[in-house]
């Protein structure tokens, strides 16, 4: 069922993008004139600043009545930005590379999450059971390894990590699993390994997991996980408001950046992160810079790995 949800949306959006249709300003305001814009987000750690900000009033003081809905992922966050159902949104840079390889006009507005660079202590992990025979990134060649999705961010950068260890990327089997069920799973040996994000990585370790890899930092260790974006014709039909989101998003990032008390608090108020987990778990950076050359990496291993057949072009859809 969640192929099937995430090739109904894929094929929307690349029907809309057949048939030239696209999103555009929403056109709503409200009594005291502010633009109403409506955000697609996933209620996961990664989005906390945009939550900060809008309490505390950074999107308001520009003019915007930020409106966040949430979604299950890009797959679906993608096509409802295309669709005008969103003005923005929030996904993770494969996705947008794999959509602007299509031809779909994304248009990346801002940094979105990325890894901590320490791979001793980073975000998004490969977990195995304490007493597996998986020791670094090399063993888990002709092991099950758990993604939340086929052929994107998490196989893209666990086949490199095994690739950097000297193990052969072709012979992992990725398996597509929730990442609720990820902890369970290595625990109870249904997959030999598994990639976490956190809250995972902390709830894994906490029933006795092992951090392998930091697939993330070890791929880049300035890697944008994910990011902010819109699609041309927001761009170019209202620039004004996409530079009032843009800047009321970096003003955003910088507070959760500086401010991980306050993220550790509004965790609770959005997800399912209860205030102890909220307490132990790793942060990611929130950087407001956006660095191309991770970016461009992303886009080289899609192509290594087949995710497409050629990259498209990083600074075009870069702001």
């Amino acid at each position: 069922m969640k192929r099937l949800l995430r090739a109904s949306a894929a094929a929307a959006a690349l029907l809309l993008l057949a048939t030239g249709c696209g999103s555009g300003s929403s056109g709503t305001t409200t009594e005291s004139g502010k633009d109403v814009v409506s955000v697609g987000v996933i209620p996961i750690v990664d989005v906390a600043p945009i939550y900060l900000g809008k309490e505390q009033g950074f999107f308001a003081e520009r003019g915007i009545d930020l409106k966040l809905e949430t979604s299950q992922g890009g797959a679906a966050i993608v096509p409802g930005v295309m669709s005008g159902q969103f003005q923005f949104g929030f996904s993770n840079v494969t996705s947008l590379l794999l959509g602007a390889a299509k031809g779909m006009p994304l248009r990346v507005t801002n940094a979105g999450v990325s890894s901590t660079g320490d791979p001793e202590n980073d975000y998004g992990a490969v977990v195995a059971a304490k007493n597996s025979d998986i020791r670094d990134a090399a063993d888990l060649e002709g092991k099950t390894v758990a993604v939340n999705t086929l052929n994107n961010i998490g196989d893209t950068t666990v086949r490199e990590v095994v690739r950097q260890a000297g193990g052969d990327p072709s012979k992992v089997e990725f398996v597509e699993l929730a990442f609720p069920d990820m902890p369970a799973a290595v625990q109870e040996g249904r997959v030999d390994a598994a990639w976490v994000v956190e809250p995972f990585v902390t709830i894994a370790t906490q029933q006795g997991a092992r951090v392998v890899s930091a697939n993330f930092a070890e791929t880049h260790p300035k890697l944008m996980v994910a990011s902010y974006f819109t699609t041309q014709e927001i761009l170019q039909s209202d620039p004004d408001l996409a530079k009032r989101f843009a800047a009321a998003m970096n003003e955003s990032l910088a507070y959760a950046q500086h401010n991980p008390d306050e993220v550790r608090r509004i965790l609770t108020s959005y997800s399912d992160i209860d205030k102890a987990t909220a307490n132990a778990i790793t942060l990611p950076r929130w950087p407001t810079e956006i660095n191309p050359e991770p970016v461009q990496r992303l886009a080289e291993l899609a192509v290594r790995d087949g995710l497409i057949g050629k990259a498209p072009d990083v600074q075009e859809l870069l702001p």
